[in-house]
């Protein structure tokens, strides 16, 4: 596991710092800001894909939803592990550079206590909810489930088969493309594979597990333990938040366009919460 941690601790700090170069030197008319927010997005789309590939490995190797295991379970957990605390710090470091253009005091002062707490204050639900899956999902899945339920451990992985999309989305606002067929398929895809991979995957799973025992799927909550939907339920809130802003997005960029041919407007603070969703 300690290859594992160090691979993860490598790769995806290791990839942020190799985009930003890379588009320093491709796109000098950039800003920092520009830079430092599609390098985040390249690399959530990049962990983003891996996690949905270990998940529908591991679920399809998974007869049993109960005892059935597979080595890339815990793995992977302990190589994502990185990436949580590593994108805590590229949205901070996004954000600064985004208030500096936008001539917020407080950013151009530099680094500050106080640049800190805007940032949290801002993005706290993606702060708290990267922390969660660092401090609580990490040492449960590696300590406390003795090795049970690794098939619900790879259909919580594939819930990040939405996050290529949504960085797609943003990526494509940068190119300016945000007006073209692209953008508004990448947009319905983005919605499709929301609901289906975050929302829908709890009820599948609650499914399967009654499957399994012969339950049928309005009895199975009653059946397991209560930390275990008290879990499911923290988890699937902000997914039911980030889905009901992908909506509001979509519904104003359709009358927008419908108005006034799609003419660029100032984005509004909820869809600058959406292009965060990971």
């Amino acid at each position: 596991m300690i290859s594992a941690l160090a691979c993860g601790a490598v790769v995806f700090p290791g990839l942020f710092y190799s985009f930003r170069k890379i588009l320093r030197h491709t796109s000098t008319k950039w800003s920092d800001a520009d830079v430092v927010s599609v390098s985040e997005r390249l690399v959530s789309a990049i962990h983003g894909s891996l996690a949905t590939a270990a998940g529908v490995r591991v679920v399809t190797s998974c007869s049993d939803v109960m005892t059935d295991s597979h080595w890339l379970t815990n793995w992977f957990v302990v190589f994502g592990a990185p990436y949580m605390a590593y994108d805590i710090f590229a949205m901070y470091l996004s954000h600064f550079h985004t208030q500096r253009v936008r001539g917020h005091s407080s950013s151009n002062s530099g680094h500050s206590p106080r640049t800190v707490k805007a940032f949290l204050m801002k993005d706290w639900m993606l702060v708290v909810h990267h922390l969660v899956l660092l401090l609580v999902f990490l040492p449960i899945t590696l300590f406390f489930r003795r090795g049970l339920g690794d098939f619900f451990i790879g259909c919580l992985f594939t819930t990040e088969f939405s996050t290529p999309f949504v960085s797609t989305g943003k990526i494509l606002i940068q190119l300016g493309l945000d007006n073209g067929r692209l953008h508004r398929i990448n947009g319905i895809i983005v919605l499709l594979t929301f609901f289906t991979c975050r929302i829908l995957v709890f009820p599948f799973m609650y499914w399967m597990y009654g499957q399994q025992f012969g339950i049928p799927l309005h009895r199975v909550a009653f059946h397991l333990p209560l930390h275990c939907n008290v879990g499911n339920l923290a988890i699937l809130a902000p997914q039911v938040y980030w889905l009901i802003l992908l909506l509001k997005k979509a519904r104003r960029l359709y009358l927008r366009q419908k108005r006034d041919g799609g003419k660029d407007r100032p984005k509004t603070t909820d869809e600058s919460s959406v292009d965060r969703i990971d």
